[in-house]
């Protein structure tokens, strides 16, 4: 989701529009300097002042462009649109707009995952793949504060991940291929929340350490 810069556009605004058109590049130069100089040239922006927008280099670009997917999915699927499907659906959805939006860049999707694949990056790689999963269970309506906050995420996070390597590797019309794994996958989700829930209610409510924390990430709910 390309932004427009406006006259006098800060650090954050410069990156944000940056970042799709370097991911377009990242297929043959990779998250790094020559892809920045192109991005930068194509937007008439200063060379020295881009690489000011990423001070990590190419893991900030990945981030960045990271960003920019989570923009464009929470635009495709407002609060209303999601409202109308069940979780299941809303999920689906989800993961599949991602899907889509990474198509076009799929070899620079390779690339990315290489550079966060390495030691020094697996924290920051975490951290991307909670701040997706996060942002999809949000768009779907989710509340929770307890356990189940960080259970859900943790559990999209780990088919979103799988779903991917998936991706990188289908030659399927549509990401046919792909779109039937995450269908097993997100049905294997759904029979195992079904039986946590059968399991909690056969049991003695008990104060629970996790949902006194979130309640105090999120006072009132």
């Amino acid at each position: 989701m390309a932004s427009i810069l406006p006259a006098d556009p800060t650090l954050e605004e410069i990156r944000a529009a940056l970042a799709p058109l370097i991911a377009r590049n990242a297929a043959f130069d990779g998250f790094g300097e020559a892809a920045l100089a192109d991005a930068a040239a194509r937007l008439h922006i200063d060379a020295d002042v881009a690489r000011l927008a990423f001070p990590g280099g190419g893991r900030d670009m990945v981030d960045a462009w990271f960003a920019d997917i989570d923009a464009a999915m929470a635009a495709k699927w407002p609060a209303e649109a999601l409202a109308t499907l069940k979780i299941r659906e809303r999920i689906t959805n989800l993961v599949e707009t991602r899907i889509d939006l990474l198509a076009p860049n799929r070899e620079a999707l390779r690339r990315a995952l290489a550079l966060l694949a390495l030691p020094t990056n697996v924290p920051f790689a975490a951290k991307l793949g909670w701040r997706a999963a996060d942002l999809m269970w949000r768009l779907a309506g989710d509340t929770a504060t307890d356990y189940n906050h960080y259970s859900k995420r943790a559990i999209l996070g780990s088919v979103y991940a799988a779903t991917m390597a998936a991706f990188l590797n289908d030659e399927s019309g549509g990401q046919a291929d792909t779109r039937a794994f995450l269908a097993r996958r997100i049905g294997e989700v759904m029979r195992f929340e079904g039986w946590k829930h059968r399991r909690a209610a056969s049991r003695i409510e008990r104060p629970s350490l996790a949902r006194f924390v979130g309640r105090l990430r999120y006072p009132g709910r």
